[in-house]
């Protein structure tokens, strides 16, 4: 007979549910962390967010201090995979295309994960401020070189490319961090209207690209 455990319940079986669960806890912390911050949040809030109990959720956290850190790795490691994808042999201006369309569809379909980050920067980044000097630092040096190459070939206009990467971060990231702004002048209508997106990135995409084509 295989070995069981919880009652019964069959290990791979009880894998799948702490991992759903702890899932659910994650996404719930994100909403209540980026709307009070980490002051602000609670485990009550957080429990009350994902649909479970506070002793539940605390089983499988013990302090909410582990769920902050928990959602920004989570967080960081999403919003790293485009960039460490900036492939080297592409052709410069698609690779920067990809990336800074996966970054604005990211501001758009997770626009809390943006919000938390900006709240943990502007407090000085207490929790991920190791991380932004180690491995941060380490990825944005990698892809400046890889940038430098494509500048060096003739393939990308002369821009410093750290500062490339910024303009990147604070254009798509806007759309996330400042939607109250937006919509105040704009209008909700136009935000949530369905060609809003494909306007922002058209826009986004146009600017930025069109200052690195090479010239001539």
């Amino acid at each position: 007979m295989d070995a069981k455990v919880g009652g019964g319940i069959p290990p791979f079986a009880s894998t799948r549910i702490q991992g759903r669960n702890r899932a659910l806890i994650l996404d719930a912390a994100l909403a209540v962390f980026a709307a009070h911050g980490f002051r602000g949040a609670t485990i009550d809030r957080i429990a009350a967010e994902a649909g479970m109990s506070k002793p539940n959720v605390l089983y499988y956290f013990r302090r909410k201090q582990d769920i902050y850190e928990a959602v920004l790795e989570t967080t960081l490691d999403a919003w790293l995979a485009p960039l460490e994808a900036l492939d080297p042999t592409g052709e410069p201006v698609e690779e920067l295309r990809r990336y800074i369309s996966a970054k604005l569809a990211m501001s758009a379909e997770r626009p809390e994960a943006s919000r938390l980050f900006m709240g943990e920067v502007l407090t000085g980044a207490p929790v991920i401020g190791p991380f932004l000097q180690t491995r941060l630092r380490a990825l944005v040096d990698s892809k400046a070189a890889v940038i430098r190459g494509w500048i060096a070939a003739g393939r990308l206009a002369p821009v410093d490319p750290v500062h490339l990467v910024f303009a990147i971060w604070a254009t798509t990231q806007h759309y996330a961090d400042f939607d109250a702004q937006i919509r105040a002048l704009l209008g909700s209508s136009e935000v949530d209207d369905v060609g809003f997106r494909d306007e922002a990135a058209k826009a986004v995409l146009t600017i930025i690209l069109d200052g690195v084509r090479p010239r001539g």
